[in-house]
């Protein structure tokens, strides 16, 4: 039997690693730069950290934040406009729920800590829904829809047709005038950073939409009597292909490209299928576009990879998509698993931190 032979993890130019030292660190950016020398999530918030601060410092790489989950629910709605405020991120992506959910606050009002004590039959009568160990009122979201019945009364689009895309503006328009709170609305149109829900239809913001359409073609005395066939009738003026557009005319016209995705979902894919679709738009229509390949990407999801889902799907598995620049090229990559309200507000504060220096 052959004898090993035993190498030294120096001579073959391996990276130590070191015990994290918390009194050494005197601020977030240390804290992290010291966990990306450790192991686990810790390494990987750690390398996080580092591409973040690489991609945010370069004044030619435009960033797309994609956003699912119940962030704003969960109380990180202020990190995302800060991330907007301080020019870092240049277009957002995001689930329909989470924006309305953010509006509520935008109009000053409130969520609750869910007590366990009641059953959750005894919350829907009471008008609370529920997110896991947090409390949406009912009433919030008639209110919000009350908001959005008056911005779809009050403005229309030059050509009559709306998109998310359009829709979040005018709505971060009128937070900008009501002035009652922050929001991820009204720090986009503040600093002219558009807002897509490319699953518009599957939110609150979506049903709001479709019974002003029902409410605005309906006859209001005959509405008790009507049959499910004739009440959902009603279409409104909504075109999803006028965002489709906007973000690839957008993203094609930036230098280079980064991404940073909080949980994944529809918003990561629809963002990330702009190099796939350039490159089927030159061979199916004749064109001679320029793909645009993200460069950089931070993912911060807990969805692991095997369940086959583009939630957990790593950016490696994207270059073979084209939709991501390999490293080998140049392309830069972190992916943390973990709950990102937990990390987001790490990685945020030692971001911030450093940018400030």
């Amino acid at each position: 039997m052959d004898r090993r032979s035993l190498h030294d993890g120096r001579n073959d130019g391996l990276q130590p690693l070191e015990s994290l030292s918390i009194g050494g660190a005197k601020s977030f950016s240390d804290l992290l730069r010291g966990m990306s020398k450790t192991a686990f999530s810790g390494r990987q918030l750690g390398e996080s950290f580092d591409v973040l601060l690489e991609m945010a410092r370069s004044e030619s790489c435009h960033v797309v934040l994609t956003l699912t989950g119940a962030m704003t629910v969960a109380k990180q709605g202020q990190i995302v406009c800060d991330l907007i405020d301080k020019g870092i991120v240049n277009t957002v992506v995001a689930t329909g729920a989470l924006i309305a959910h953010g509006l509520t606050e935008s109009i000053g009002l409130t969520h609750y800590r869910y007590d366990a004590s009641k059953s959750d039959q005894q919350l829907f009568e009471q008008g609370y829904n529920r997110i896991y160990d947090t409390l949406e009122m009912e009433s919030n979201l008639n209110d919000v829809e009350r908001l959005v019945r008056s911005v779809l009364n009050e403005t229309t689009p030059e050509d009559g047709i709306w998109s998310s895309g359009r829709l979040c503006r005018a709505l971060g328009e009128r937070l900008h005038q009501q002035n009652e709170g922050p929001g991820i609305l009204r720090s986009a149109f503040e600093n002219d950073v558009p807002v897509f829900i490319p699953a518009f239809t599957d939110s609150e913001m979506g049903l709001d939409v479709a019974t002003w359409a029902m409410k605005n073609k309906l006859d209001t005395n005959q509405v008790q009597s009507l049959p499910p066939d004739q009440v959902f009738q009603a279409v409104p003026a909504f075109n999803p292909f006028l965002d489709l557009q906007q973000y690839a005319r957008r993203i094609g016209s930036a230098a280079e490209l980064g991404i940073l995705t909080i949980g994944g979902g529809v918003p990561r894919n629809w963002a990330q299928q702009v190099a796939p679709y350039f490159d089927i738009t030159n061979d199916r229509v004749g064109t001679n576009l320029k793909a645009p390949r993200f460069r950089y990407g931070v993912r911060i999801c807990p969805e692991p990879v095997h369940w086959g889902g583009l939630s957990g799907c790593t950016y490696s598995e994207g270059v073979s998509w084209g939709k991501f620049v390999p490293k080998s090229e140049g392309g830069r990559y972190a992916e943390v698993y973990a709950d990102a309200t937990v990390a987001l507000p790490i990685l945020a504060a030692a971001l911030f931190e450093e940018l400030a220096k």
